[in-house]
């Protein structure tokens, strides 16, 4: 098997990445592993990909508007489940609902780029590398914020046991927010590490990485192969196939729930995870998404109640994890000709967590009469989305935001504790 320099596993199952300047699977070996690292507080992001309808999630009932744009896929008031403010969200979410109840769960709306871009992939990228509107930068915000936290620990002169999964992306390959100086780990299915590398039952993912590091040449590899070989060690010590979740706790069987009952995994497994990130697609909605029932419905209630086990299943872990949500941009504020929604602007974030003020929606609304509308048509953005990430970062991980989100003048909203 020729070796990548890329990923080491051809059909994805497992990628690895670090800094431009060492290649991404060497940068990853030589991170210590075995040591088992301090626990601290733990970030977890949720990127919805495809741009959901904000709108629709957080609904503004005190808006005649809203009714008057959404004639066919509004929702209707004494649908909506309440919160403050005069908003309430989708009926499909309950499970969130529960924990913004409980206190855990903040709602932005109103949120998103400074930039305006409406292409998905200029979007998308501009919020994961933390640079709206500027193309050239290299790295992500995700990343960097774990070199800020790298600087701060060295200022202070204190060291902090490192694994191999610090940073580590549930699907196929490092996202865009995780490339950067720090290694990040992909991994699409931790049980492919719950069988050994030999015999007729061998995981695939590890038969095909030790074949690799077995026929290669590279003295470089085999120096510090030992300890990538390791860090699999201490995932399989994990018995990842054997998982079973916390008394009473069922995922549902959805891809977002699969992904968070393995960031749950690492999280209980105690290997060292400081940042997690995985993703949901399906948001683009532009025909028939429906109201109550319907496209955006179903969608909403996978990732509502993957939510909601996930945290369940976290118990007393959950009381120093962070979860945040973000989507490129929301949809426009009139549903179009096809029963759907087109690529707009403003939109709604949620962040989850022990460390959170939750219980209220926050952030300045803008309303939604004709004449409030960002270019006659969107949600105006009023909060840049790095006041959100900013304010976790710096309440999670720590650090100096400056390298974070270059040229952002700072602020947040508060919605932290401490």
């Amino acid at each position: 098997m020729a070796m990548t320099r890329r990923i080491f596993v051809k059909q994805g199952a497992v990628a690895l990445a670090g800094s431009a300047a060492v290649p991404g699977f060497l940068t990853r070996a030589v991170i210590a592993a075995g040591t088992k690292a301090t626990k601290g507080k733990r970030l977890v992001v949720i990127f919805q990909r495809g741009a959901v309808d904000g709108l629709n999630v957080v609904v503004p009932t005190m808006e005649p508007n809203y009714y008057a744009m959404r004639p066919g896929i509004a929702i209707a008031q004494e649908k909506v489940l309440a919160l403050d403010g005069g908003f309430g969200l989708h009926p499909a979410m309950g499970a969130m609902q529960e924990l913004y109840k409980a206190g855990q769960l903040a709602v932005v709306h109103a949120v998103g780029s400074p930039d305006g871009t409406r292409s998905h992939f200029d979007a998308q990228d501009f919020m994961e590398s933390g640079t709206p509107g500027l193309k050239s930068t290299a790295d992500g915000w995700l990343n960097r914020a774990l070199v800020a936290e790298d600087a701060m620990l060295a200022a202070k002169k204190r060291a902090v046991a490192r694994t191999a999964f610090r940073a580590v992306a549930l699907g196929p390959e490092i996202p865009r927010t995780l490339l950067g100086r720090v290694p990040a780990l992909a991994i699409a299915n931790l049980q492919d590490f719950a069988v050994g590398g030999q015999g007729p039952n061998a995981a695939p993912v590890s038969q095909a990485f030790e074949a690799m590091y077995g026929e290669s040449g590279d003295k470089l590899l085999h120096a510090t192969g030992d300890s990538t070989f390791e860090a699999i060690r201490m995932l399989r010590a994990t018995e990842p196939g054997k998982y079973v979740p916390a008394a009473g706790v069922v995922y549902p069987n959805n891809g977002l729930a699969r992904n968070l009952m393995q960031v749950a995994q690492l999280l209980k497994g105690d290997l060292g995870l400081e940042v997690a990130f995985t993703d949901m697609g399906g948001w683009d909605t532009h025909q028939n998404q429906g109201n109550v029932q319907g496209q955006l419905a179903d969608r909403l209630r996978e990732f509502s109640e993957a939510i909601g086990v996930f945290w369940r299943d976290l118990g007393d872990e959950a009381e120093n994890v962070t979860l945040v949500t973000m989507s490129e941009f929301g949809r426009t504020a009139r549903q179009n000709g096809t029963g759907g929604t087109d690529h707009g602007h403003g939109n709604v974030m949620f962040v989850l967590g022990g460390q959170v003020k939750g219980g209220k929606v926050y952030g300045k609304w803008p309303g939604l009469a004709d004449e409030q509308l960002n270019e006659g048509r969107d949600l105006v953005v009023t909060t840049d989305y790095r006041a959100v990430v900013g304010e976790v970062v710096s309440r999670t991980l720590g650090g100096d935001l400056r390298g974070v989100f270059p040229g952002w003048p700072g602020g947040g909203l508060g919605l932290m504790k401490g």
